[in-house]
């Protein structure tokens, strides 16, 4: 596991409506992205997914924007199809990831793929501190996450009783 105190910090002072923002290549999203939606939702974290959140006739790139703005921290699911979708740099989630990297609010998961193979398409998203599925089983890191969420919640409720006391 690497580092996920600039995540920490940088998610501290947003208060928002879903704890997580799950960015995915469309190819897993029946798969391993819903897995891991799944078992987030199983840990209480309120998740921005686009399988969920996006309704019939929305304009997709603005409710995405508005999905973005509206989550503290954001995941994305780093796996064989998201590095493929990152070498054309022409997909939705090249987008939402330019977005999270630019915010310093996200933690990559990687699931299949190596840091070193990553680094190869994409040395930004391999500097971040991250959790990998040949580390920690996809239920572990969705426990991790939600511990981190969690922390989060903390030290809102401990700023918030010291600034009422």
């Amino acid at each position: 596991m690497r580092n996920l105190e600039p995540v920490r910090k940088a998610a501290e002072s947003r208060t928002q409506a879903n704890d997580v923002f799950l960015c995915h290549a469309w190819p897993d999203r029946q798969t391993d992205a819903k897995n891991l939606y799944d078992l987030l939702v199983d840990e209480d974290v309120s998740v921005w997914f686009s399988e969920v959140s996006l309704t019939l006739g929305t304009d997709m790139r603005g409710a995405i924007d508005k999905g973005l703005v509206s989550s503290r921290i954001g995941i994305v699911l780093v796996t064989p199809a998201m590095l493929d979708r990152l070498r054309t740099d022409r997909s939705v989630a090249g987008s939402e990831l330019s977005a999270l990297l630019r915010r310093n609010l996200l933690v990559p998961v990687l699931h299949d793929v190596t840091f070193e193979e990553l680094d190869q398409v994409s040395p930004l998203l391999a500097s971040r501190g991250g959790l990998s599925t040949s580390e920690d089983s996809m239920a572990d890191i969705a426990a991790k996450i939600a511990e981190l969420v969690a922390t989060l919640d903390g030290e809102e409720a401990d700023e918030l009783s010291t600034k009422a006391g």
